[in-house]
């Protein structure tokens, strides 16, 4: 297990770029598997790679809709060496209440469920996947916000299942993110790694 991510934070440096000047890097997993944790920590370890967070482009009615945003607002900017500018949801008000700047740095992450899928597959250096089983994944989750979105769970849940049913990303994955207790630990993934 490693507890310091340098290692894989050099290996994604050494990447080509793959959007413009961008390493555009994947967590993707289910809801509830440590991406966020993960993407902060690997971040820290890039020296403050920038990163964008799906739950920032969804909203209630497009959970998983929203990548012609990330694409027009985020993707097409970097890749003319340009910064993103995208709207931040917020999930209280129902409504995009500020908006985030992403420049272009050497290394930039999307975390979040559906961050590998098809229609960003082009713009990716890695698409890392954090291997944690959805039953297990949903539970921490569920845990994670408690019983006063259990109505939300439950629709979110069904809405994941169809999205990886009808795009799945773990196929796609360079590499597979293994969460332990003492750090983590990256393996190969099915599309053979970066």
């Amino acid at each position: 297990m490693e507890h310091d991510l340098t290692p894989l934070a050099a290996r994604l440096r050494a990447l080509p770029p793959s959007c413009g000047p961008v390493r555009l890097i994947a967590v993707d997993g289910h809801a509830g598997s440590g991406k966020s944790t993960f993407a902060a920590r690997l971040a820290d370890a890039l020296g403050g790679a920038p990163v964008v967070h799906t739950d920032d482009l969804a909203t209630h009615d497009e959970l998983f809709t929203w990548d012609e945003r990330f694409r027009e607002q985020v993707a097409e900017p970097l890749s003319r060496g340009e910064s993103g500018h995208y709207g931040v949801y917020d999930w209280v008000r129902r409504a995009f209440t500020e908006r985030r700047e992403v420049a272009p740095a050497p290394v930039v992450l999307i975390e979040g469920v559906g961050s590998g899928r098809r229609a960003l597959r082009p713009y990716l250096a890695c698409l890392l996947w954090m291997e944690l089983a959805r039953e297990h994944s949903w539970e921490r989750g569920q845990l994670r916000d408690g019983p006063g979105l259990s109505v939300f769970w439950d629709g979110w849940i069904r809405a994941e299942r169809r999205h990886f049913a009808a795009d799945p990303s773990r196929p796609y994955a360079d590499l597979l993110v293994h969460q332990g207790q003492l750090g983590y630990e990256v393996r190969v993934g099915p599309s053979g790694g970066s």
